[in-house]
Formats: C-alpha cells, sequence, structure tokens
C-alpha cells in the first residue's frame, strides 16, 4: 500500500507531496505573447485614443456617437484579443465573452432609439413673455 509520503524519496525535496498538475491541465494555461505583439497592441491603442481625442473637436453631427462607439469597439476589442488571451482561448469562451457584447449593444441600441422617438418630451417648454409697456 502506499502513502502520500512513498514517493519523496524519488523526487526533489522542493518537489515533494505536491501535485505536478497545479489545477491546469496540460496546454491549459495562459497563452504567453512575444513583446513585439504586445507592443503593437500597445501602439494601436494609443492612437486609437488619439483619433478619439481628435474626433471631439469635429463635428460630425449625428455619427459624433457612432464614430466613437466603432473606435471603441476596436479598442476592446484589441484587449480582450490580446491582452485577455481571447485570440488564444478556447472557441467557447469567446462566444460568451462576445454575446455579452452583442447584448450590451441591444440594450443600447434600443435606448437611443427610445430616447429618439420621444426627444419632443424632453425638450422644455418656452412660454412666451408678454410684453406690456406702462401708461405714463
Amino acid at each position: 500500500m502506499s502513502t502520500p509520503h512513498a514517493h519523496a524519496a524519488t523526487e526533489p525535496s522542493s518537489l515533494a507531496g505536491h501535485s505536478s498538475d497545479h489545477g491546469h491541465a496540460e496546454g491549459d494555461f495562459a497563452h504567453p505573447l512575444p513583446i513585439w505583439m504586445l507592443l503593437a497592441v500597445f501602439v494601436a491603442l494609443t492612437i486609437l485614443t488619439i483619433i478619439t481625442v481628435f474626433q471631439a473637436s469635429f463635428d460630425l453631427g449625428s455619427l459624433d456617437v457612432a464614430v466613437t462607439m466603432v473606435i471603441a469597439t476596436i479598442k476592446a476589442t484589441l484587449v480582450m484579443l490580446f491582452f485577455m488571451h481571447l485570440a488564444f482561448d478556447k472557441p467557447f469562451n469567446l462566444i460568451i465573452f462576445l454575446s455579452s457584447f452583442v447584448f450590451v449593444a441591444l440594450f443600447i441600441i434600443f435606448t437611443l432609439s427610445d430616447s429618439s422617438m420621444n426627444s419632443y418630451a424632453f425638450e422644455p417648454v418656452v412660454d412666451e413673455v408678454m410684453t406690456t409697456t406702462a401708461a405714463p
């Protein structure tokens, strides 16, 4: 009969009594990215941030929000794919994560469409001021 400490003589002293898998399946550990790729993502995020700042100084009318959201979506996608390692993760995790963004997008679209249909209700009613002249 084998005891947990029976293998201690064959293992190095620092690993005696420790499991070698540490709760991770083989190949299930985070994918290390090369430094050049991390720097490329950093540069892309910085450029997109600068574009967002410059975009704020232009009057694009009703496209302001759409352009800003497109830039923010691109930045969020870069962060998800490379810093959260979803580009190298199991496809199921990516599907679950992206489905949450679809629902958030739907909520935003419904909110914006509702506010645009009811925008007349948010405008203040301006009463005309009656001007009277005082008799001398």
